[in-house]
């Protein structure tokens, strides 16, 4: 039974175990992003987060508190220069786990475990979506075709077809076939 357990052992000595996460979580700080296993990433969380909260105030005191859990000064200088600066408006959840399936020698569950803030693709495909506007089929089609005079000359009808054979080729598929449920309406105007 696990009564009254806090948190994993994961296996390990007590010794064992805090010279573990001091290891990964100084090369999760300096890396950004490291593979492991979904049990040693969920107790790397537990043992970090505290720590970057800690960098949000540069002081001297909290350098030694968060130097006195990695033992690694690169770390420590790379948590409270850069990264500390990074995540300073956040409130907290500073990791996120990615499952990346199993490992072929003993079917451990793999993930990778890394800063929210520093994945540049993700980064890019929200602001993607942001800048993104949504459009209806039917008003796509519509601002494809261009609108024509009946009074035209022949001449300029034919430059006009043209034009839109163009505007056809670039338009998706779905607009193409609305276009085409249109043209004969208008040519029986």
């Amino acid at each position: 039974m696990r009564h009254r357990k806090k948190f994993n052992h994961l296996g390990r000595t007590a010794s064992h175990r805090s010279a573990m996460l001091a290891n990964m979580a100084a090369s999760l700080i300096v890396h950004k992003r490291i593979k492991t296993t979904v049990a040693k990433a969920k107790a790397l969380r537990l043992y970090v987060e505290p720590l970057i909260t800690r960098s949000k105030e540069d002081t001297t005191h909290s350098r030694r508190m968060v130097f006195r859990q990695l033992q690694n000064k690169e770390a420590v200088v790379e948590l409270f220069r850069d990264i500390s600066a990074k995540i300073g408006d956040r409130p907290g959840g500073y990791t996120r786990i990615l499952k990346t399936g199993n490992r072929l020698g003993d079917n451990a569950e793999m993930c990778i475990i890394e800063l929210v803030d520093y994945n540049e693709n993700l980064l890019k495909e929200k602001s993607d979506k942001k800048t993104k506007a949504k459009r209806s089929r039917r008003g796509a089609a519509k601002k494809a075709t261009p609108k024509t005079e009946t009074a035209t000359t022949e001449i300029e009808d034919a430059v006009v077809v043209e034009e839109t054979k163009d505007e056809v080729k670039e338009a998706p598929k779905a607009e193409v076939k609305a276009e085409k449920k249109e043209e004969p309406k208008k040519e029986d105007k």
